[in-house]
């Protein structure tokens, strides 16, 4: 009698530019992983700068996964420049290693750049957390992903709406939330005071602050920033301030960085993903412009203030306010009243079962008999 020969594992590979965008993919790699998919993670952009805590330890960390760095900047080098030096180099690792799925997140650089390389080569790429909106050039990033990707896993039913829009078949979108969600619904495994003690923060009583910077108004970033900092001073409150991303405009908000009384503000450059998720669940506040503020926070029932407008048009729960980074009066307003306060959980971007819907997802045959050919897709329907 002749045996079946079970079918070769797939091999998916993860792309990582940020601590962010690895907060997101790890759940979802951790179930390929338990799945029985090798999982191969491209580490590459701000995770192999010293400046920014040099997070690709974050990946190595694990053990669970094949680990390959790629150097793709230096300090200050322009995005379309970062641009070109990652296509060089996913271009020749892809060329080698032929995986059967790259999985992309979002709207960075390196993302674009790997979808790019994907869709130039046939190979089938993933878009995590497509259809979405924001007030920068990352918006533009984010729906190129979409048009270069072959398949769509997006956050919420809105998102889904809008890739359609875009021309992508209704059968290649589906919803599984924000997969960062899966870790907060659990427990860190960490206690609040092991997080205080790790990162010497010197105050239970605290707020958190992660301002980006916006590139379309990077001529006003350090203005935006001491602003915002000022006011923060004014409040009287600890804040831990967890530093930028590297966008044109980083280098003016670290200089008002810089500048901040010890005493009253603790600087990290990151953080552990399961110590950050403890530190959000316990803070008092959450101001900035990071997507945190409009995701996280509200899944977690804190109250956090949008600065400015990187994250325009984005979903806001009713645990979020707005502000201009200009908007002291605002700003001061918003410490006042909501620091401490509790929220309703907002399961707007998802209930923390991203990764479940993921492992359903690539063990079904259909997912990976799509065809590759691409079209527009007249109101979401198939070719």
């Amino acid at each position: 009698m002749l045996q079946k020969v079970s079918a070769k594992p797939r091999n998916i590979l993860f792309v990582t530019g940020t601590r962010a965008d690895y907060g997101k993919l790890e759940p979802l790699a951790i179930e390929a992983c338990s799945a029985g998919f090798p999982v191969t993670f491209f580490v590459t952009g701000m995770h192999m700068m010293k400046k920014y805590g040099l997070t690709k330890t974050e990946v190595h960390r694990s053990g669970l996964f094949k680990v390959v760095e790629y150097i793709n900047q230096r300090q200050d080098d322009p995005q379309d420049l970062v641009l070109a030096k990652t296509v060089i180099g996913f271009s020749d690792f892809l060329r080698e290693t032929r995986p059967d799925l790259v999985v992309i997140h979002g709207d960075r650089v390196e993302a674009l750049a790997c979808a790019l390389v994907c869709a130039m080569n046939y190979i089938r790429c993933a878009h995590i957390e497509g259809g979405e909106v924001s007030g920068t050039i990352d918006e533009v990033f984010r729906h190129c992903n979409t048009k270069l990707s072959s398949m769509h896993l997006v956050s919420s039913k809105v998102a889904l709406d809008r890739v359609v829009r875009l021309g992508e078949p209704l059968s290649s979108v589906k919803v599984i939330g924000s997969p960062e969600l899966d870790i907060h619904a659990r427990p860190s495994g960490v206690s609040l005071d092991k997080v205080l003690d790790r990162y010497e923060i010197a105050s239970a009583d605290y707020g958190i602050c992660i301002f980006h910077p916006v590139t379309s108004e990077a001529g006003n970033m350090e203005a935006q920033a001491d602003s915002l900092f000022s006011s923060l001073k004014d409040t009287q409150r600890f804040f831990v301030v967890i530093l930028p991303n590297n966008d044109p405009g980083a280098q003016a908000i670290l200089r008002q960085i810089e500048q901040l009384p010890g005493d009253r503000f603790r600087v990290l450059p990151s953080m552990r993903f399961r110590y950050f998720s403890e530190l959000l669940k316990n803070a008092k506040v959450l101001i900035g412009n990071s997507s945190a503020g409009v995701r996280e926070a509200p899944y977690l029932g804190i109250p956090s203030l949008d600065i400015g407008t990187r994250q325009t048009r984005r979903a806001l729960a009713p645990s979020v306010s707005k502000a201009s980074a200009f908007d002291r009066a605002g700003i001061s307003h918003f410490v006042g009243t909501e620091w401490g306060k509790r929220h309703r959980r907002d399961d707007s971007f998802g209930m923390g079962t991203a990764s479940r819907r993921f492992r359903d997802l690539i063990q079904s045959p259909e997912f990976w008999t799509r065809p590759m050919q691409k079209h527009f897709a007249e109101d979401g329907a198939d070719a």
